[in-house]
């Protein structure tokens, strides 16, 4: 097992692989490099004499600037650079599309739903339209879960406090997240649970969710009804026996939607995990199925990655208008761009957002950008996705499921726990990771930096589980019932 890796050959840096001691001799480009210092696993050690203000190059790319002279060998980090963002930028389109060789999709076993579309769950969803009703909805699923039989493979509710004392776009956000979660085709059957005098009325969630099938949405306003629960288990019985008449039958991968994200990203990130699902985005691109990458902010400072990969001009300018937008957002409540990444990032050995942003893009492949779409939109687009949400874990994994995204694919260097509406895949970044929380992890990236598997093989591998999951396989998170919701806000609370 190697000690460090040079991502690319403009880079002025290495990532270490393990905890590096000080001495340690690193060959590179016809020459040896020595730490100065101890290196913690992931993080950086100059190869070359860098002047304050001369650019950190990783990834091929400038990550930040020297703010204090560094030597060969030492450990550069949050001490001695800093980012080179600021607000919002010009873009120009020079399109570098590669389009992967078309392959023959894999096959999983799904359900297909009545208008359609495949599934890779059969479940029943409660949908709180409002906070206040959360407890309802909780004992709802609790005492109803002998309801779960056949084929339906859970009864769940994702509580949320919002849905009332918003206004404007908040108000909107709420409304149009919670109708695009009632449309997602793993619910095989929604009970739309209101209280009756909340802000985000019956009528306004009627017109946000459009056509729908009568059978597969119940509808149950708490206030109307004298007992909620005893009303509420007749829907739902309403629910199971329409779910019921669905079964898993076998389903091309082209009509898979997978989602893209990470958090507890340390320096192995954009070396292991994150090129693994790159990898794994064009071979499910090449075999006719969807990926989608989100965390705007996330983006920012690796936008070379990515704006020469738009499919059309049309693309590229949504894309820069997303990009733009979320800075100014970010701008508009005096926040400065680059206020990431977070302190377990640093730790991990992640020093500023552009460091970031370069390995979280990495989960988008080569393939081209065929579509960009708004907070709450659908994937209707095949091939990769990009779509609005910020980089917080549990609002933008809601933000991908809202989208259509049958199942996420989280990397992570630190580990965490939660789950997604959608089934949730925990990708460790690092061995030790996924050794030490194999009750969190469902696959180890890490033996890429162990020498064991290439990025190929390693995507090769996950394809292969991604198809179990998709037919039936549970998620770590999944076995635990962890699933949770987050919605998107920036308003005031009445």
């Amino acid at each position: 097992m190697p000690d460090f890796i040079r991502i690319h050959p403009k880079d002025n840096v290495a990532v270490a692989l393990r905890p590096i001691p000080k001495g340690t001799a690193f060959p590179i480009a016809g020459g040896v490099v020595t730490s100065t210092t101890d290196i913690p696993q992931g993080h950086k050690m100059a190869l070359a004499s860098l002047a304050v203000g001369e650019n950190v190059v990783k990834y091929g790319f400038p990550i930040g600037h020297a703010t204090a002279p560094i030597a060969p060998g030492d450990h550069v980090h949050t001490h001695n650079m800093a980012t080179n963002l600021s607000g919002e930028q010009e873009y120009t389109y020079h399109p570098q599309l590669h389009y992967p060789e078309p392959q023959t999709p894999g096959v999983f076993q799904g359900y297909r739903r009545a208008d359609g579309r495949a599934a890779t769950r059969n479940e029943i969803w409660i949908i709180p339209t409002v906070g206040c009703v959360n407890d309802v909805a909780k004992a709802l699923v609790r005492e109803n879960q002998d309801l779960v039989t056949g084929s339906i493979d859970g009864l769940y509710t994702f509580p949320h406090p919002f849905g009332c004392s918003q206004t404007g776009h908040d108000h909107a956000q709420t409304r149009k997240l919670l109708a695009a979660l009632a449309r997602h085709p793993n619910a095989g059957a929604v009970l739309v649970l209101s209280l009756g005098c909340e802000n985000l009325t019956h009528e306004q969630f009627l017109a946000e969710l459009g056509e729908y099938d009568p059978e597969r949405v119940q509808f149950l306003t708490c206030q109307q009804v004298e007992d909620e629960l005893e009303a509420g288990r007749e829907l739902l019985k309403k629910c199971a026996a329409y779910a019921a008449r669905f079964h898993r039958e076998p389903i091309p991968a082209s009509e898979l939607v997978v989602g893209m994200k990470c958090g507890g990203s340390d320096g192995l990130s954009g070396i292991t995990a994150n090129p693994v699902v790159g990898r794994f985005s064009d071979l499910l691109v090449a075999q006719g199925g969807s990926t989608v990458l989100t965390e705007v902010p996330e983006m920012f400072g690796a936008e070379g990655f990515l704006m020469d990969r738009c499919a059309s001009e049309e693309v590229f300018h949504k894309a820069v208008e997303m990009i733009n937008g979320f800075k100014a957002y970010f701008i508009s409540h005096n926040e400065v761009v680059y206020d990431n990444p977070s302190p377990g990032n640093k730790q991990g050995g992640i020093t500023t957002l552009e460091d970031k942003s370069c390995g979280c893009v990495q989960k988008g492949g080569s393939a081209p950008i065929m579509d960009v779409i708004g907070y709450g939109d659908p994937v209707v687009t095949k091939g990769l996705n990009m779509l609005y949400g910020p980089g917080n874990d549990l609002v933008s994994a809601t933000a991908l499921t809202a989208a259509g995204a049958h199942l996420i694919l989280f990397t992570t260097g630190r580990g965490t726990p939660f789950g997604a509406p959608a089934p949730t895949m925990k990708l460790a970044t690092n061995t030790p990771l996924a050794v030490k929380k194999a009750g969190w992890i469902d696959f180890n990236a890490g033996v890429v930096a162990d020498g064991k598997r290439t990025l190929d093989e390693a995507a090769q591998d996950l394809m292969a589980l991604v198809l179990e999951v998709a037919s039936g396989r549970q998620t770590k998170a999944e076995q635990k019932g962890f699933r949770e919701i987050s919605i998107f806000k920036d308003g005031v609370v009445l």
